[in-house]
């Protein structure tokens, strides 16, 4: 059995046990940044969204595939993410909408990828989505097509770099309103992976290596 496959063997037994939840996403958080349930309080009816965590083998080594946003005026401009987006009217299900949109954006089929299971939802102050991030996989490396409006680059990650201690690192970061937090990151191909990127990522990884 390859690694790949072990992997996903692994992930379909871990995904179905209770999840770590904040406290490990929150690993991950920029400084000060509030439990969900204070947002909800708040915004009590937020807008909601889904991402896919896509898995699939490159060479012996399982990877995982990031986008990064094109510079837009809005608050996660140029950022780093899952594929992912926004419930339309046609998804029936958060499900639905992750797997939509990462054909969208990506160009993997909806009918290619296998959905292993989800992880925490987590509620992005910036936007005022609370994301639903689900983990799936395809059998082979896909051939990505990014979706030149909302994709500005594709990152193909080995699961196995994400999970070394010096990718892990603290900067500081300019927000959309001009002000500045000090947060946790991910140094991915010299990008900065933080925010509920980086906290949905921390999840999966602490999963992964459990």
């Amino acid at each position: 059995m390859s690694s790949f496959e072990m992997m996903v063997d692994q992930l379909s037994a871990k995904l179905s046990d209770p999840l770590p939840g904040p406290e490990v996403q929150y690993a991950m958080a920029p400084q000060m940044r509030l439990p969900k349930e204070t947002y909800l309080q708040r915004d009590p009816n937020p807008r909601e969204s889904a991402v896919m965590i896509l898995l699939y083998p490159h060479g012996i080594e399982p990877h995982l595939v990031l986008i990064e946003r094109p510079t837009y005026p809005g608050a996660h401009s140029g950022q780093v993410s899952f594929p992912g987006g926004r419930v339309e009217e046609e998804d029936d299900t958060l499900r639905e909408t992750a797997l939509r949109e990462t054909e969208e954006e990506v160009g993997v089929k909806q009918e290619a990828i296998q959905v292993l299971g989800e992880l925490t939802d987590l509620y992005i102050p910036a936007s005022r989505f609370m994301v639903y991030p689900y983990v799936g996989y395809v059998a082979e490396r896909p051939v990505f097509v990014p979706e030149e409006k909302e994709v500005a680059a594709i990152l193909e990650v080995p699961v196995k770099y994400l999970l070394q201690p010096h990718v892990r690192k603290s900067t500081k970061m300019k927000l959309f309103n001009n002000q500045f937090v000090t947060t946790p990151y991910f140094d991915v191909q010299g990008r900065i992976v933080w925010g509920a990127t980086a906290m949905m990522l921390n999840e999966f990884l602490h999963i992964t290596n459990a």
